[in-house]
């Protein structure tokens, strides 16, 4: 029953036997109360709106009538009975309390969430949409090692670096700017706008020195969030990273297009074991089969993930992640004959450096060479992460994260291309973290150590980490670094990556990284 109605019962029903004129004494003084406390309460049905006044009237004059007839019953029964017995027809006290203080924590809460007589209060929507955004200032220093092979050497493998020896000093910043509303319960939207640009799926860094030019912004996010069961998530359009990993697999500042599903069986529940299951499908790039080749399809990314999170007491978490990421039609398919342009579009898009590469082009000019990947790419993922409160607040996180292309197919590739290519497929990256879980405040910490192999053809180098050896794969090498706060929500980090080539054109970089961080 609605508060409006309540209250109009309780209104009623005191009404009718608020006028009871004979009952005992110790009896009385309630009544009284209750029938001023029925007058009250109409009125303020009238005021808000709930009873018109004429309604009102009406009511209260037919609960008038309704008493006197009782009234009149009653003295009739007492005259016939020859007793001095009145019977009143009343609402017993724990009734009245009951009904009382429903009513009271009801309007209280309406009052609270329609704001009644609050001045500066805002509209209610605004409730639902929450801002967020960050914004990092970085100087980074790009060494090259002496040994370097030149640009122009990797240049005739298909690898695009336009500087292997010269080292580079630059500052560079990132702004992340993000909104997400909830438009009814069960779905939410989310936007969010970043510098960057549409060329670089994993930056969002612009480098200053622009000669006094504005930045660009991108939009970065764009999505609908449903949870049609409490269980069960559904997102699609530009969206967050999904799938639990690292940053060997997936850069940080990549979004993926397309739509994904996270399935959780007991997602409040206070249980050892939590298990989850992600899959979605994303595509990569849009073919226009109109002067192409029938071979040349679609380019789709599929994922799915399969995992649990463990968390025996409350000072340790375990969480584990068993993926496989199958890519389609990526694999470049070379021109027929000679100067047909049916497959330029199995070309690669926005490649860093490091995975096999074949010309496609079949024009016999070396110099208009058009490259596409050698390799299908069908990766098995195993993420294992282990965060322990060592001490707390402080704890310590370690992490394991393997990786093997397993769609590697070195026959097929010499079937399809004419190149016999030697499989390097594999990548680990084994990491420790000590301090804080989050460096939000003054004088908090965090410090990590670690180190990654990541051979050439292991995953896509377009979609991994953009910092270590300056992005792609063929590298091995450690990092270290760390965090410290310096106010709220404010925080100094620093890393250092040194990384050589594991096979192929020597290729040796460090790079350094200071950042001021400050999030809202």
């Amino acid at each position: 029953m609605t508060i409006r109605r309540k209250m109009v019962a309780l209104a009623v029903a005191a009404a009718c036997s608020g006028s009871a004129l004979a009952a005992p004494d110790d009896e009385r003084a309630k009544i009284e109360l209750l029938h001023e406390t029925t007058l009250n309460l109409i009125q303020l049905l009238v005021d808000q709106g709930v009873l018109k006044q004429e309604a009102a009237d009406a009511m209260l004059k037919k609960a008038q009538q309704q008493a006197s007839e009782k009234t009149a019953q009653a003295q009739a029964t007492e005259a016939e009975a020859g007793k001095g017995v009145v019977r009143v027809t009343y609402i017993p006290e724990h009734v009245r309390n009951e009904i009382r203080e429903q009513i009271r924590e009801e309007v209280v809460a309406q009052a609270k969430q329609e704001r009644w007589g609050d001045v500066n209060a805002v509209p209610e929507w605004l409730d639902r949409l929450k801002w967020e955004g960050d914004i990092r200032l970085r100087y980074q220093a790009d060494l090259f090692g002496s040994g370097n092979a030149t640009p122009q050497q990797f240049q005739t493998i298909g690898q695009d670096i336009e500087n292997t020896q010269e080292d580079r000093h630059r500052e560079r910043m990132r702004l992340r700017l993000g909104l997400n509303a909830n438009v009814v319960s069960g779905v939410d939207a989310g936007i969010r706008i970043s510098t960057g640009n549409t060329s670089d799926p994993v930056s969002t860094n612009q480098t200053l020195g622009t000669t006094g030019n504005k930045y660009s912004l991108v939009l970065d996010r764009a999505f609908l969030k449903l949870t049609p069961l409490e269980e069960l998530t559904v997102s699609g359009g530009r969206i967050p990273n999904p799938f639990f990993s690292t940053d060997l697999v997936w850069d940080g500042d990549l979004g993926f297009e397309g739509v994904a599903a996270t399935f959780r069986p007991w997602p409040n529940a206070e249980r050892v074991w939590r298990p989850f299951v992600t899959a979605g499908a994303f595509p990569l790039q849009e073919v226009d089969e109109n002067g192409n080749d029938v071979r040349a399809k679609d380019k789709w990314l599929v994922g799915i993930q399969g995992g649990a999170e463990w968390m025996p007491s409350l000072t340790t978490r375990v969480k584990v992640g068993a993926s496989l990421y199958d890519y389609r039609n990526i694999a470049g398919i070379p021109n027929p004959a000679l100067n047909d342009i049916f497959n330029n579009a199995t070309a690669v898009r926005s490649p860093q450096k490091g995975n096999s590469l074949i010309n496609i082009d079949n024009d016999g000019d070396n110099t208009t060479n058009l490259w596409a990947l050698a390799a299908d790419y069908r990766i098995a993922n195993l993420t294992l992460v282990a965060d322990f409160a060592w001490q707390e607040p402080l704890h310590v996180t370690g992490s394991i994260d393997w990786a093997r292309n397993v769609g590697f197919d070195r026959a097929e590739i010499l079937a399809r291309t004419g190149q016999d290519i030697e499989p390097e497929t594999d990548g680990y990256q084994v990491k420790l973290t000590v301090g804080y879980p989050k460096v939000n405040d003054f004088e908090k910490w965090q410090a990590f150590v670690g180190y990654r192999y990541l051979e050439r053809d292991a995953v896509l180098d377009a979609f991994t980490d953009s910092d270590f050896h300056l992005g792609g794969t063929n590298a091995k090498g450690f990092m270290i670094g760390g965090s410290y706060g310096i106010y709220k929500n404010t925080w100094l980090s620093a890393r250092w990556m040194s990384a050589d080539e594991i096979s192929g054109l020597p290729l040796s970089i460090d790079v350094f990284q200071l950042d001021l961080n400050a999030k809202f």
